[in-house]
């Protein structure tokens, strides 16, 4: 199920839009299916992988720099060039201001890309988010919106943080275990973005019908100025081109799911509109890297 997500992911949206009852009915547990995906996220890490991090601390300090600084600028400076509302612009901000998703590593896999820089990177933006994420949306668009700092840092500390490190540790005290299962972490993320992308879709019903391409438009921007600005960032510290290739895959592939989630428990739908569409571009976008990185290398 998890290497078809595209599909999955637009085929239940399509479901959500035209039978929006099916999945109102999760509004209450969102948080709790992004929870589990991230509790899932936590059994697959490894201590090599925290390990990589020791080894080269100025790669990830850039990396994670270029996330929190490229990210948010471009999804205010699109928001705000296409003259969107400002409670989709705040949508975008959130989104923009989220850590990679863990999908990133999957697809710098794929993309032959350095797959420990990529864990690195994704790693250190997810323990950072409680303060960054709030703190980066307060200073882009807390002069339009009020934006409560400590409302949004908990949630991120409860939903993020606490199952993560419940799931690393659920790894270190029974590893067999968890090895027999492996492939059932990955199989609750892609149930969680399904349930979270088709929930927003299916509260949105209404919206939808009247600012779905200008919205779609901004993904698309945000997303591909983030992975040419992330590809081209990595000639600073002078990368070789795996580096550069995963840079690119970790600043395009926003983690929207935090997105959708701040701005399901902190705003309203609207504001998850852009997270939700985010959540399905990104990773038909990465499909299409992998694809044509795949055809460049043969």
């Amino acid at each position: 199920m998890s290497s078809n997500i595209v599909l999955w992911v637009i085929s239940f949206a399509f479901i959500a839009f035209f039978y929006p009852g099916i999945f109102l009915v999760f509004k209450n547990s969102i948080n709790w299916f992004f929870a589990g995906a991230m509790f899932g996220i936590g059994l697959v890490l490894k201590t090599e992988d925290y390990q990589n991090i020791l080894k080269s601390p100025l790669a990830v300090l850039f990396g994670t720099f270029c996330q929190f600084t490229i990210m948010p600028l471009l999804s205010l400076g699109v928001g705000t060039i296409l003259n969107l509302p400002d409670m989709i612009i705040l949508g975008l901000v959130i989104t923009g201001s989220a850590p990679g998703a863990m999908t990133s590593n999957v697809i710098s896999y794929l993309s032959k890309a350095d797959v420990a820089y990529s864990v690195s990177l994704t790693t250190v933006a997810t323990f950072l988010a409680p303060v960054l994420t709030p703190l980066i949306t307060l200073l882009l668009v807390g002069q339009r919106i009020p934006v409560s700092f400590w409302s949004m840092f908990n949630t991120i500390v409860i939903t993020v943080v606490v199952p993560l490190l419940a799931g690393f540790m659920v790894r270190k005290a029974i590893p067999k275990i968890v090895a027999k299962v492996e492939d059932v972490p990955a199989l609750i993320s892609v149930l969680s973005i399904v349930i979270i992308t088709s929930y927003v879709v299916a509260a949105n019903v209404g919206n939808l019908k009247k600012a779905t391409f200008v919205i779609l438009v901004a993904v698309f921007l945000i997303n591909l100025f983030g992975m040419l600005l992330g590809f081209v960032a990595g000639y600073i510290p002078k990368f070789n081109l795996k580096r550069r290739k995963t840079l690119a895959i970790e600043i395009g592939m926003q983690n929207a799911g935090l997105g959708v989630v701040l701005a399901l428990q902190h705003f309203n739908e609207t504001v998850a509109m852009p997270a939700a569409f985010y959540t399905i571009w990104c990773i038909i976008t990465a499909s299409i890297f992998v694809r044509i990185v795949s055809f460049f290398g043969k």
